[in-house]
């Protein structure tokens, strides 16, 4: 084991406190202003509360649930049960009851660490569920004055349970070892209940120092810290980078305010999934639909001038120099203001990972100048085992092994993984366990392949990669991808396998296909309303279309829907980290594909809609099918 990651979190914390003190540590932004942290500060309150637990009864291999927002708390917490050689198992902050209710019967947590009224609540609702839970912990005391209900404390009582003993964190900190359970991290789940995988300090902290030494990570960093702490990126920069490189984590005020706050700090380092730069993409275009025609001409004229110069670099090809001076003069006049509305100034490290990222996407924060790098791994590896190097970015891959980690492809094609950061295994599940470890390798269930340059290629789950009736195999994330790029969509499913072409079920952008309706005077009132609109039909046959030209024959999609309803995680049709659970698609808009491959023009479907408190309601209408004709041949 490297010495340098050859510790725990707390330690870390520890050895931060006496060596960086008075160095902010984090900053959270409450009330307009920003609160600031220091490494003292935050092993004092991480103590205090760990004194508390300490006193309720909590000691080596325990575990606390946390759920809420990405606020310090959920950090103190954390670094406050593993100090005492405990673990955390964090959820994210729209779980449904049915699943906190699960993930609290396999960890038998006796506490939960509750953000507010809404996640309290939620809890409430299925307590009688949980006979091991004793304590709700909240931080936000906001409607739950009057609650009289038993074990219901605030974050700063527990801390004053036992606060004189805090100043025995360190010496409880020491019984941790590098090889306990540290964090328990829910799988996406896409093909039923999620999993439970528990990592290691070790798991963690090797994966931050091997990915630091491929990206590397300064003290004077900022961070700002947006994505669920439940995800296992957040996880391996806001809590084991941060630790392990002394780097500032700032958390926003609200969910509606973390572009302004992103601005605010100016951040070097950011990490996040495709669909937040496919947003931050589709925003950039609306914001242009509503601009002045004198800036929309600007736009339009200078932004092929840095993605096509993007293009070429990305290639490895050396722009000439008419096509540099193009840069430049769009640098000067679009992407440096862009980037500063963006919050982007300082961006030095940004990256993409959990699924793969369209390559204009792509191509489009380059020639705004950042160094966007694809990264994979999964759950079970701690986040983290290939990334772009620096001058070798390419989107068709996501790069190579970053130290330490061993990368071989088995005889099915399927993508294994070995490194200090595999995890130990599945919590009460042997079997699954068995199923995705052996000799040390980690199944990843990807199929994939390396490039002649030793750059690893993704090409879908193995599970979901399909076959039309004609033999042609194509990977429908791959084309959902592609359609996804297109401004007006935000979700797109991709059916084929086993039929004669391949269909899609697409679901719009409500806010950008909204506007786009708004100009064109097209009355709506609902996003039912919205898809059922056949100037929407045309607008999105065009995107499709164009899309088609760039798919290799045989693989054009020839046949769409739009669905009446967005794909939401409550109704199960997508994980929380916004993958989409192909099952559960086809189980439940069965007659709507049925019907894009019988050559009905359309169907009336009928489905039952869910709620964040449960509550479900029957939803149905009218859906058109659209055919379209591609260069690849039309439908027989």
């Amino acid at each position: 084991m490297n010495n340098t990651y050859n510790t725990t979190l707390p330690a870390l914390l520890i050895k931060n406190a006496k060596e960086r003190g008075s160095r902010t540590a984090m900053r959270e932004k409450y009330l307009g202003v920003w609160q600031p942290f220091s490494y003292r500060q935050y092993l004092t309150i991480t103590s205090e509360f760990a004194a508390g637990l300490k006193y309720m009864g909590f000691d080596k291999g325990d575990a606390i649930v946390i759920i809420g927002d990405n606020r310090p708390e959920w950090l103190w917490a954390q670094l406050a049960i593993q100090g005492l050689g405990g673990f955390s198992v964090g959820l994210y902050q729209d779980s449904p009851a049915d699943e906190i209710g699960y993930v609290f019967t396999l960890s038998e947590a006796k506490l939960v660490v509750a953000e507010d009224q809404e996640q309290v609540d939620k809890i409430l609702s299925i307590r009688d569920q949980l006979p091991a839970l004793r304590y709700i912990i909240y931080h936000d005391p906001k409607g739950l004055v009057d609650y009289d209900v038993n074990g219901l404390m605030s974050f700063d009582e527990v801390r004053e349970l036992n606060k004189d003993q805090a100043y025995l964190f360190e010496v409880w900190a020491k019984s941790t070892s590098p090889d306990d359970v540290a964090i328990i991290a829910t799988t996406s789940g896409s093909t039923g209940r999620p999993k439970l995988a528990m990592l290691t300090h070790e798991n963690l902290l090797s994966m931050a120092w091997n990915l630091g030494d491929s990206d590397p990570k300064q003290e004077s960093d900022e961070f700002v810290s947006f994505l669920p702490l439940a995800w296992m990126g957040e996880q391996m920069m806001a809590v084991a980078s941060a630790l392990l490189f002394g780097f500032c984590v700032n958390f926003p005020e609200e969910p509606d305010t973390i572009q302004d706050n992103i601005r605010e700090i100016g951040p070097h380092l950011i990490f996040s999934p495709p669909r937040v730069w496919e947003n931050m993409a589709a925003k950039v275009r609306v914001r242009i639909m509503e601009t002045t025609p004198f800036k929309r001409w600007i736009f339009n004229l200078l932004l092929p001038m840095g993605t096509g110069y993007a293009e070429k670099v990305l290639r490895g090809e050396k722009p000439g120099a008419i096509e540099t001076l193009g840069y430049k003069i769009a640098e000067i006049g679009l992407f440096r203001a862009l980037r500063d509305r963006l919050g982007f100034s300082r961006i030095r490290s940004a990256s993409t990972g959990g699924a793969p990222l369209g390559p204009d996407t792509f191509n489009f924060f380059h020639a705004m100048g950042i160094n966007l790098k694809q990264i994979y791994g999964q759950t079970e590896i701690a986040g983290i085992s290939c990334i772009h190097k620096d001058g070798e970015v390419n989107f068709d891959t996501v790069g190579e092994p970053i130290p330490e980690t061993k990368i071989k492809i088995s005889d099915e094609g399927e993508i294994l993984s070995k490194s200090p950061a595999v995890f130990k295994g599945y919590l009460k599940n042997e079997e699954a366990t068995a199923e995705t470890l052996e000799n040390g390798w980690l199944k990843s269930g990807d199929a994939g392949y390396f490039k002649d340059n030793g750059q690893l290629v993704i090409i879908d789950r193995l599970s979901d990669v399909m076959t039309l009736n004609n033999g042609i195999r194509f990977s429908p994330q791959f084309i959902e991808n592609k359609i996804k790029f297109s401004t007006y969509i935000q979700e797109a499913v991709v059916i084929g396998q086993g039929m004669n072409y391949i269909t899609a079920i697409i679901c719009l952008d409500s806010d950008i296909a909204g506007r786009w309706a708004e100009q064109k005077q097209l009355t709506y009132t609902t996003y039912q309303d919205l898809a059922s609109n056949p100037d929407l039909y045309d607008l999105i046959s065009e995107e499709i279309s164009i899309i088609n030209e760039s798919l290799q024959d045989g693989t054009a999609v020839k046949r769409f829907a739009l669905l009446f309803k967005e794909l939401d995680a409550d109704d199960g049709e997508l994980t929380r980290t916004r993958k989409i659970r192909r099952k559960v698609i086809e189980e439940r808009y069965g007659d709507l594909i049925h019907a894009l491959y019988n050559g009905k023009k359309g169907i009336n479907l009928t489905t039952r809609i869910k709620y964040q408190d449960g509550s479900e309601r029957t939803m149905s209408g009218d859906i058109a099918i659209r055919e379209l004709k591609t260069l690849q041949g039309e439908i027989g």
